[in-house]
C-alpha cells in the first residue's frame, strides 16, 4: 500500500514497511512514521506492505480490510485507527475493521463484503510472499535502499538509520 500522496519523480526512493495490524510493535512504530512522513513528505515514498503473522488471528482479515481502505481513499488513516486499538482488533475481530471503517466514514457494507470475498487476498498474499523471499520475518521490518533493518526484535535507533540511509539516496539523487 502506497501513502497515496502524487506522482513522485523516478528515481524517489523508497520506505517499504513490513507490518501488520494486530502487532503492538508496529504500533509502536507509528511516531517513527509519522516523524519521517513529517521529514521528508513527498522525497520519500513510504509504502505499507502487509506481512500477517500466523500468531494474531485477526492480522491476514486487517491486511485485506487496509486494502479496501486505500480503495476507498483512506488507507493509511485505517491503518492508525486500527493500530491504535490493536487490544480492540484482539478482542472483536472482523466486526471490529468493520467498525473501525464506519468511524471513518468508508462505507462499512463494502469492507463487510471485500472480507467475506476475498477480492483483496491476492494482493496480500503477494506481499507475504515477497517478504518471505527476502528474509522478513516479524514486524515491523524496513527495507530501504536495498538494507533490511528488523524492529521486532527492538526499534531502538532504527528510525536514524532509515534517516542515515534516506538522506544518502536523497544526496545521491540531488548531486
Amino acid at each position: 500500500m502506497s501513502d497515496s500522496s502524487p506522482a513522485r519523480p523516478a528515481g524517489t526512493p523508497v520506505l517499504d514497511v513490513w507490518c501488520e495490524l494486530q502487532c503492538p510493535d508496529c504500533r509502536s512504530a507509528l511516531d517513527d512514521l509519522r516523524a519521517l512522513r513529517a521529514r521528508y513528505g513527498d522525497r520519500l515514498e513510504l509504502r505499507l506492505r502487509h506481512f500477517p503473522l500466523e500468531k494474531h488471528k485477526h492480522s491476514f482479515a486487517a491486511a485485506q480490510a487496509v486494502e479496501e481502505a486505500l480503495e476507498q481513499g483512506q488507507g493509511w488513516a485505517y491503518v492508525e485507527a486500527v493500530l491504535g486499538r490493536v487490544e480492540e482488533l484482539d478482542r472483536r475481530g472482523e466486526a471490529f475493521l468493520v467498525e473501525v471503517a464506519r468511524e471513518l466514514g468508508l462505507d462499512a457494507e463494502e469492507f463487510d463484503t471485500a472480507l467475506i470475498d476475498g477480492r483483496h487476498i491476492l494482493i496480500v498474499d503477494a506481499d507475504q510472499a515477497e517478504g518471505k523471499a527476502i528474509g522478513v520475518t516479524g514486524t515491523p521490518t524496513y527495507v530501504i535502499g536495498g538494507e533490511r533493518l528488523d524492529g521486532g526484535k527492538s526499534q531502538e535507533g532504527l528510525r536514524e538509520r532509515v534517516e542515515e540511509i534516506a538522506d544518502r539516496l536523497l544526496g545521491g539523487l540531488q548531486g
